[in-house]
């Protein structure tokens, strides 16, 4: 699926999660697992097969499966002068946009003041801007 030069990433993977379910992808450092979710989200491209998600391709239809899943990387990087509005704005301009109403409601939910300069968040705080 996905070599680097003579170190193989990942290799003859098959994963189906069926519709519905929440699934944990779990493992040690180094097994290929941002490899795999980086593949999916067409982040980086597979040395060989496919990788199909939803139904789509992960190729093809990037920019769809894009729209209706999530990735929170580990190292995830922020712009420090941002706040964390205008954080969420361009994130959201990434995804093709979002409802302000829903940003709103998830900042609610998850006790988030999105009115600050991301350097001065908490790691923790960080995580929330990253899920939201």
């Amino acid at each position: 699926m996905k070599s680097y030069g003579t170190q193989r990433g990942v290799a003859d993977l098959g994963l189906e999660i069926p519709p519905g379910r929440v699934f944990g992808f779990l493992g040690p450092n180094g097994a290929g697992k941002s490899t795999t979710i980086r593949v999916l989200l067409d982040l980086i491209r597979p040395t060989t097969g496919r990788a199909p998600v939803l139904g789509l391709d992960s190729r093809r239809d990037s920019f769809a499966i894009r729209r209706r899943t999530g990735y929170l990387p580990g190292e995830l990087s922020l712009h420090a002068r941002l706040t964390d509005r205008e954080t969420l704005r361009c994130f959201a301009n990434l995804r093709g946009g979002v409802d302000g109403g829903y940003v709103d409601d998830l900042c609610r939910r998850l006790d988030f003041d999105a009115g600050r300069k991301v350097a001065d968040l908490s790691t923790g705080n960080k995580r929330k801007l990253g899920l939201i």
